[in-house]
């Protein structure tokens, strides 16, 4: 309910996973009248409509709430009941496009984090050459220790492995320098760490060789994670602000950009950030994906497809398999 443009880009991407998914169903949490109006003019396939559910929640976390205010005082919010629904096992999986901080916060009050986690952290899926990259972690956490981006990196590997069907994916640490001696005493340990483990560890990654391709998983801390995170989609914007400038200068540049039209429009397919939309918080004792916020009913549908998979592959079962691995 509190997407920035609100429930009827859920209820279209809605839709659309159910004619995609011919055994998926849904449960809308929310505004019980405005949800039944947004189906009823939306859904067309009756039989579609029949897989979905509505859940009344009678309050709603404003994105500018704090996150201890959600977890104390909104207890019938949207995005509190779809959390619970998870917990209690009516859903496999919750996607919300709400507030962040208010999201991880009641997502690890419920949920709790899986055994040996110490905290959840977030990630996602970026564009890369031959292919993309998983990136952790994007926000959640602004410091980590040395074992806790051992965690990630665990976190990661199963993702990674799970989304882009890579065996045993190649991971890294976001530093400063490629070479052993750059960087922090803990990343230096957390170097450590992963050399020692069974896990795919390619060494140190510097933040220009992101997107080269030499790594499947790059892991970090949530503050450096989400500047680079923005950073790279400033830098989208850049560029696209740019062509859009120069080929609109004159009619010369007007028409070589007519000549130029297809392969402008295959760039912007494969640019297009909301193919990749959709985070997850790993760790926790269940599925939870975040959707940007400004995510239209596409970008959404992506969010619902990546929870689809976690919850085929049993992600958080995974995860708590490979720590038992690594830690016996």
């Amino acid at each position: 309910m509190s997407g920035d443009l609100g429930a009827e880009v859920v209820v279209r991407a809605a839709a659309a996973t159910l004619r995609k998914y011919q055994h998926v169903e849904l449960i809308l949490v929310g505004d019980e009248d405005e949800l039944s109006d947004l189906v009823k003019r939306i859904v067309s396939d009756h039989s579609d409509a029949g897989r979905i559910r509505i859940v009344h929640a009678s309050e709603v976390v404003c994105m500018s709430e704090s996150p201890a205010d959600a977890v104390r005082k909104k207890k019938d919010s949207s995005m509190r009941v779809a959390i619970n629904l998870v917990k209690d096992g009516s859903a496999g999986a919750c996607v919300s496009s709400g507030n962040t901080g208010a999201l991880m916060a009641t997502a690890k009050f419920v949920l709790k984090t899986l055994p040996g986690i110490d905290r959840p952290a977030f990630i996602s899926e970026l564009p890369a050459k031959n292919g993309t990259l998983h990136m952790l972690d994007l926000g959640a956490n602004t410091e980590a220790s040395a074992e806790q981006l051992f965690q990630y990196a665990m976190m990661g590997s199963i993702v990674t492995s799970d989304i882009a069907g890579i065996d045993q994916p190649r991971i890294a640490l976001l530093n400063i320098g490629a070479e052993d001696i750059k960087g922090n005493d803990t990343i230096r340990d957390a170097a450590a760490l992963l050399t020692a483990s069974t896990l795919n560890y390619v060494g140190f990654i510097e933040g220009n060789d992101l997107f080269s391709g030499k790594a499947d998983v790059v892991v970090t801390d949530g503050f450096t994670g989400n500047v680079a995170l923005k950073t790279i989609e400033g830098a989208v914007g850049l560029v696209t602000h740019f062509l859009k400038r120069t080929f609109t200068r004159n009619w010369v540049t007007k028409l070589q950009a007519l000549v130029a039209r297809p392969v402008l429009r295959s760039l912007a397919a494969e640019m297009d950030a909301r193919a990749y939309n959709g985070a997850t918080l790993v760790g926790l004792n269940g599925i939870v994906v975040k959707s940007h916020g400004s995510a239209d009913s596409i970008a959404f549908q992506h969010a619902i497809d990546t929870a689809i998979v976690e919850i085929r592959n049993q992600l958080p079962q995974q995860i708590g398999n490979l720590l038992q691995k690594e830690t016996a």
